[in-house]
Order: structure tokens, then C-alpha cells, then sequence
């Protein structure tokens, strides 16, 4: 297994360079300048604009800026002045070598700014996957064994409007009625701010049912149309019926043998299902304020922060390839035949 998990690291380098290669040249050709969007002076001199281009690196071709980027511009000498006399300021080390960048809005380090939402992010985010696999996978089995009943239709029903309501349009549906007219709710934020203190857990579970709530509805949908699918498969295969045959508890043959055979396929979906709950993260967090990754990258997008954007689908790209490798793992945990060699 060991030399599995080294051959698919191996072939996870060339997609994660592939992605920030794809990534860069699309924020390049991105209409807008962050010079301009970070000039405080209502009428700057081109000189002015000029010289922090050239300082920030963006006089420079596209393919020479990713190597920037990459491998660091300490070896490089910078003419910020435009008098033909080279100087190196703002040294950063590239990717390589653990530097991301300093945000040009901020004018702090990108991996500062990541390191402190992340945590937001992921609270959102793993709360999200659990709420979304758990109700999923139960609602799938539980209308696999009430085939073509009453509520087989309704969680079918309910499948296809998760799958068809926007998040962003539920989200804002919720807060207006449970946030505004019945003031059940906060409507946004993660915790209250005029509070001093550490928060308790009933108060942060207060800030994040709307948004786990809305974030985990189309996993729910997919996951439990996928199960419910998997499981009536399996239900027909010889060894369900010798196990009836036998007189082993219906209990037993729905969750101990039809369940756990029907996971496998559903298991292939976790590592992809990251990256969409990341996506989705993007739109929640700006609706609902949630201080988190996704509201951080709409900031760094609207003011044309080059490093914080390139840094931010670096931790994507990283979490999305480690979810992958997770499913990969999940195979030979939910199938004993399966030997990854």
C-alpha cells in the first residue's frame, strides 16, 4: 500500500502544477489592474503606477511571473526606479520554498492570512460532509428497503429539489425567515463580536446551522440518490438471498451486508465532494459573512490580489488531491478483497 500511496503522490505533482498553471493564466487574463485597485491617490502618476508595477513584478511576461511565483525572485534584480540601476526589494522565496507571497491589498503574508480562515473554512466545511454523508446514506438506504412506497417518492422528491434549489437563493430565504422574522438565528458571522470571552458550543452551533445547513443539502441530495441506487442493486445479488435464506435479521442483511457492500462506489465520491463543498464555501461565506476561505478568495478576486488567489488554490488544489487519496483508502477499508499494491 505504501508503494500505491508513493506512485499516486507521484502522479498527483504534474495536476497540481497543471492547475496553478491554468489558474495563473486565467487571473492574468482577467480584465482589471491591482495597481490601479490599490493606488490611494484619486489621480496617481503613471510614473507612480510605473514603478509599483515593477516593484510588485507585473512588467514582466506572464511565464517569467510564474516562475516568480514558483521559485522565488531573491535571485533577480528589480529597476524600480527606471534609471537602469537594479535593487531587490520585497525578496520572496516562491512556492518551492514555502513562501506564497505577500497580498498586495494587505501587504501581509499570504500564508498569515490562509493559516488564520482556514479554520473557519474547515469548520464549515468537515461539518458539512459529516451532516451531508450521514443523513445522505441513511435517507438512501432508508428508500432502497421502502422501494416504490410513499417514502421512497418523498425522499426522491426531496433528492431533486436539493439538487435543484441555489444555495446562494435558500441561504438568503433562511435568513430572512429565520433570521429576520422569526429572530431565531444570527444571519451572519461566526460568533458575536460584542461578546468578551470564549465562545460556548451552544452559541457557535447557533452561527452555523443556516450555513452547514444550506452547504450540506446538495451532498445529501447526490449521496442519497447514489446509496438509495447502490443498495437496491445489492439487494438483488445471491448472497442477500442466502442470508434470507438463512433467517439472519432483516437489520443485519440491510446494514451489515447490503450497506457495506453498497459504500464502495458511494466512497468514490468523497474526494471530489471536498472540492465541491470548497466551491460551494465561496458563495455561503459571502452570503453569510462566515469569515472563512471562501469570503477571503471573492476579496482577493475583486481586488486583483494575485499572490492571495494563487495561494488559496494552492490549499484547494492540496485538500481536493488529499480527498482524493482518502477515497482511494476508503476502498481497501470498506472491501477487504481490494489490496492496493
Amino acid at each position: 500500500m505504501i508503494k500505491y500511496f508513493q506512485r499516486r503522490l507521484l502522479q498527483a505533482i504534474p495536476t497540481f502544477f497543471g492547475v496553478t498553471i491554468l489558474s495563473f493564466l486565467i487571473m492574468l487574463s482577467a480584465p482589471g489592474d491591482p495597481v490601479a485597485m490599490i493606488a490611494f491617490s484619486p489621480n496617481p502618476s503613471p510614473e507612480a503606477i510605473e514603478a509599483q508595477r515593477r516593484e510588485l513584478g507585473l512588467d514582466q511576461p506572464p511565464l517569467l511571473q510564474y516562475v516568480y511565483w514558483l521559485v522565488g525572485n531573491d535571485w533577480a534584480t528589480i529597476d524600480i526606479d527606471g534609471d537602469g540601476i537594479g535593487e531587490s526589494p520585497g525578496k520572496r522565496r516562491g512556492l518551492l520554498r514555502g513562501d506564497l507571497g505577500l497580498s498586495i491589498k494587505q501587504r501581509r503574508p499570504v500564508t498569515d492570512l490562509i493559516v488564520q480562515r482556514i479554520p473557519a473554512t474547515l469548520r464549515l466545511g468537515v461539518a458539512a460532509l459529516a451532516i451531508g454523508y450521514g443523513i445522505g446514506v441513511g435517507l438512501g438506504v432508508l428508500a432502497a428497503v421502502f422501494h416504490r412506497t410513499w417514502i421512497d417518492q418523498l425522499i426522491r422528491v426531496l433528492s431533486v429539489i436539493g439538487n435543484a434549489v441555489p444555495a446562494f437563493w435558500l441561504g438568503l430565504l433562511l435568513i430572512i425567515i429565520f433570521g429576520v422574522q422569526l429572530d431565531l438565528l444570527p444571519i451572519s458571522g461566526m460568533r458575536n463580536i460584542t461578546q468578551r470571552g470564549p465562545q460556548g458550543i451552544g452559541d457557535a452551533l447557533r452561527y452555523m446551522i443556516m450555513p452547514v445547513s444550506v452547504l450540506s443539502l446538495n451532498t445529501i441530495a447526490f449521496i442519497s440518490r447514489f446509496t438509495r441506487t447502490q443498495v437496491l442493486e445489492v439487494l438483488q445479488q445471491d448472497f442477500i438471498r442466502s442470508a434470507y435464506a438463512k433467517g439472519l435479521p432483516t437489520r443485519a442483511i440491510w446494514f451489515r451486508h447490503a450497506l457495506r457492500n453498497s459504500l464502495l462506489p458511494v466512497a468514490t465520491f468523497f474526494g471530489p465532494s471536498i472540492g465541491t463543498l470548497l466551491a460551494g464555501a465561496v458563495i455561503i461565506e459571502q452570503v453569510f459573512q462566515w469569515p472563512g476561505m471562501g469570503k477571503l478568495i471573492i476579496d482577493a478576486v475583486y481586488s486583483r490580489d494575485y499572490p492571495l488567489v494563487m495561494g488559496s488554490v494552492v490549499v484547494v488544489s492540496i485538500l481536493f488531491i488529499a480527498g482524493v487519496l482518502l477515497s482511494d483508502l476508503l476502498y481497501a477499508i470498506l472491501d477487504p478483497r481490494i489490496r492496493l499494491e
